[in-house]
């Protein structure tokens, strides 16, 4: 009996991730289905709306693995797609502004659009969002180009009129457990 019912809830706990990871999803705005996760990546089909597609348990930041009717698995950007077939015009405006900003932090394009789509929640990093990270060597590059030294950051003061302000610094806080007692005046989270 009990293996019986472990044997059960193992099958049911299979089917369930199974479903889980295979999701029938619609597009939401014509896009490219991509040979990797990017906007510059190749483009291997085209998309129309309302396309479905099978949604693949990769994912990639913004980007997602997906698989159409006719076989060919692909790359979709997440806010493409959805699981409702009537389009959200309200919310095509946060749509697109966030596809654009995932986009500038993917180093993609930003390109505007006026088509509906759906909004998608978005979650925190994962430790294997985090140790499957690359450096992006060309945007610390960039930054380094803007560095600035001490000396043309007085220039820059001087130029835009600005004068020194003392600022006592702030005080130091308090331990929150302080000789083996929780301290009364410190926060807790």
């Amino acid at each position: 009996m009990k293996r019986t019912f472990a044997l059960a809830l193992l099958l049911s706990t299979w089917v369930a991730m199974a479903h889980a990871q295979s999701d029938v999803l619609l597009i939401k705005r014509p896009a490219e289905l991509r040979q990797a996760p990017g906007e510059n990546t190749p483009s291997l089909a085209a998309l129309a709306l309302q396309t479905p597609v099978t949604r693949l348990p990769a994912r990639q930041g913004a980007w997602i693995q997906v698989k159409t009717t006719t076989g060919v698995t692909g790359w979709v950007h997440m806010f493409d797609v959805g699981t409702s077939s009537a389009p959200s015009a309200p919310a095509n405006a946060a749509t697109g502004a966030l596809r654009g900003l995932s986009n500038f932090f993917n180093r993609g394009s930003a390109q505007p659009t006026n088509t509906a789509t759906s909004t998608v929640g978005i979650r925190g990093l994962t430790g294997e969002d985090i140790a499957n990270a690359q450096p992006n060597l060309s945007a610390l590059a960039q930054v380094e180009g803007l560095r600035q030294d001490a000396s043309q950051a007085r220039r820059f003061a001087a130029d835009s009129a600005l004068a020194a302000r003392v600022i006592d610094p702030l005080p130091m806080p308090a331990p929150p457990f302080a000789n083996g007692t929780p301290d009364s005046t410190a926060r807790t989270p």
